[in-house]
């Protein structure tokens, strides 16, 4: 097992990967901004080094810095949590070259999952379903309303290297999609460095189910069930649950398979999830009178994904244990050919955000009071006298609930939503609390525009 981990990244995640890394007995390096000095994860692990002001420019994606603390501590392999540099290939590559293990997947697969075309026609040639769109990026305006006329309306202006739900526009026409083309090419443009987009056919009413997967270090790619992540806002992700409620058995085996295909197909190692759309076929039933669907390789995360506990608790596998035996090229703590879900389990993302128009919403913490008791686990970034600057993602903290069956889980969250207190910051929980009663929600039959109808 490795033996020291430097963990490049802050709040809830780099607790949470501090906290496996001890359990092991790898010590655990934590990095840090000035502004975050005082949160948890620094006290939590056996070794903290601040590596710049606020502004995450010069700390958490400070390449040189984290290179500097990682030589200084004796750190052996370097952990890179979720956002900041966890999908940048040229970091993974420096990390490697400096003599440290990547905890993560190579350098070559991250760069061939970045870039959203490439990624579509990778998979389309894997035999995983893609949705109609472009092969190539739409050179220009006129390129992009042909590409439409194509692919037929409505449709999604995506930017090719864009993530986590941003650089995307809707256009019903082409008129609409003659703003959003701009729009979305000036975005990406300033904020990823490259303006290339792609035209892909829109579904209005879709659900967002994700596969996770890990590829072990036999060169073996395996599947650990999957997510359902619909209930969104801005296209990011609030609530995460697995089993999907949408998803039969029948459905769970084609994803899988499709899923484990998609990592194969770029030598995948690690942890990582294959995102889909899963589209109704209104007009098509099967014999119970559910409509029957078909799913579309939406993206790669070439990471450890935000709502990966709840894939833990279903399936019993510590997901951070598995990707540090992975770098080490030791065998899985577990059977990849005896999986089985068990139980629900359901992820709130607690933000420091308003829980009506979800506007950031930060300040000092002055009251934290967690939630406990059996099928509850909270993973937190913050407690009582810190201070949610606005530097950073809005996350707070995880609430993972489970129960023996999606009912149980959901009356489980409600008592853990009501017994979290939070003063200080905006939270989203009172947005929760609503959530837990809807109808929608509680019959499982909802889609991604779900929080746009409570709105």
């Amino acid at each position: 097992m490795i033996e020291s981990l430097l963990v490049a990244n802050r709040g809830e995640i780099a607790r949470r990967i501090i906290r496996t890394a001890r359990r092991l007995g790898v010590r655990a390096i934590a990095v840090y901004s000035e502004a975050d000095a005082d949160l948890p994860f620094v006290t939590e692990a056996d070794e903290a080094v601040c590596v710049g002001p606020a502004n995450p420019a010069q700390s958490y994606r400070n390449v040189e810095a984290i290179l500097a603390a990682a030589k200084s501590t004796g750190a052996q392999a370097v952990h890179p949590g979720y956002g900041f540099l966890s999908e940048n290939a040229e970091f993974a590559r420096t990390v490697e070259a400096s003599g440290l293990i990547w905890v993560g997947p190579g350098a070559d697969a991250i760069s061939a999952m970045g870039d959203k075309i490439n990624a579509r026609n990778l998979m389309a040639a894997a035999g995983v379903p893609v949705a109609p769109g472009t092969t190539d990026p739409a050179a220009d305006l006129d390129a992009a309303v042909a590409a439409a006329a194509e692919i037929g309306y409505p449709v999604m202006v995506k930017a090719a290297a864009g993530g986590g739900g941003m650089g995307m526009g809707v256009a019903n026409d082409e008129a609409a999609l003659r703003t959003e083309y701009d729009k979305v090419r000036s975005f990406a443009e300033r904020m990823f460095g490259d303006g290339s987009v792609l035209i892909e056919r829109y579904f209005p009413r879709v659900r967002h189910v994700e596969v996770q997967i890990l590829g072990l270090a036999d060169g073996r790619v395996t599947a650990l069930g999957e997510r359902e992540c619909s209930v969104q806002r801005r296209n990011q992700k609030l609530v995460e649950e697995s089993p999907s409620p949408a998803v039969s058995p029948e459905l769970r085996a084609r994803f899988l398979a499709a899923a484990v295909r998609a990592g194969e197909a770029v030598g995948y190692r690690n942890a990582g999830t294959v995102e889909c759309l899963l589209v109704p076929r209104q007009r098509d039933f099967d014999g119970d009178g559910r409509a029957s669907e078909e799913f579309f390789f939406l993206e790669m995360n070439t990471r450890l994904q935000v709502e990966h506990p709840v894939t833990e608790l279903v399936y019993g596998v510590d997901l951070v244990a598995e990707q540090l035996r992975v770098a080490a090229g030791l065998a899985p703590g577990f059977d990849p050919d005896a999986l089985a879900p068990r139980g629900h389990a359901i992820e709130l993302r607690i933000n420091a955000e308003d829980p009506k128009r979800f506007l950031p919403g930060p300040g000092a913490v002055t009251t934290w009071n967690e939630p406990a008791g059996e099928g509850v686990r909270v993973d937190s970034g913050y407690v009582a006298g810190n201070t949610v600057t606005p530097f950073y993602d809005s996350l707070m903290a995880k609430l993972i609930v489970t129960g023996a069956t999606r009912a149980e889980a959901i009356e489980r969250a409600r008592a853990a939503v009501a017994h979290f207190e939070i003063a200080g910051p905006k939270n989203n929980l009172p947005f929760f609390a609503e959530l837990l009663t809807n109808e929608e929600f509680l019959s499982g039959d909802y889609d991604t525009s779900i929080v746009s109808r409570m709105r």
